[in-house]
This record gives structure tokens, sequence and C-alpha cells, in this order.
């Protein structure tokens, strides 16, 4: 990713060309530095998926009040996981306590 020498913007390329959509500011584009500001995803972990259907109710832990989308009831087991990156907030998984349904709530 480039940003704009002139107004600040962020810049695409065209051809061997940066330019800036906002001013019209161009560049030539250089291979070597565009390697050094390349993004990857190298060392990073992906999500898991956290299957509860084995677990005891009693083994659940906590109950909190949340409404059951399937059946109405207002209390549930909560268990709460950090699966996206770190800087992002915990999933809270929840149970109902009468009919079993599972669902899942994330931060947006």
């Amino acid at each position: 990713m480039k940003f704009c020498d002139d107004c600040g913007s962020m810049m695409k390329t065209e051809g061997d060309s940066w330019v800036c959509g906002s001013c019209g500011y161009e560049t030539l584009r250089d291979e070597a530095a565009e390697q050094e500001m390349a993004v990857t995803t190298q060392g990073q972990e992906e999500s898991e998926i956290v299957d509860t259907s084995e677990v005891d109710a009693e083994d659940m832990g906590p109950t909190t009040g949340a409404r059951c989308p399937e059946c109405g009831n207002e209390r549930a087991y909560y268990e709460m996981k950090q699966i996206r990156a770190a800087d992002e907030s915990e999933t809270r998984f929840f149970t109902c306590t009468e009919c079993e349904h599972k669902w899942r709530e994330d931060d947006h």
C-alpha cells in the first residue's frame, strides 16, 4: 500500500505507476520497495471450529440472562473464547438451558 506524497490519499496501481485517485499524482512503481511492503498472513493461525455438542449440561459452566432465539427461554450457559485475532473481542457462545439450542454472539 502506498500513500500520495501530495495529498496523503491511498494510491492504486495502474500498470507500472502508482496513481492517486484524489489528486492525480503519479509515481513509478519500485518492485524492490513493493516487496518490502507486501502483506503476508504467514504465521497467522486460522480460526478453529469450536464444538460443544459433546459437552454435558452440568459441565457447560455459568449461566446468564440471554434469550434463546429458538424457544424464548431467558437463561443460557455461556462461554467466551478468543477465536479471532488478539486485537479483536472474544466470541460469546451460548447454550439454552431448556432446549439446548446453541448460538454465538460477536461484537461488531
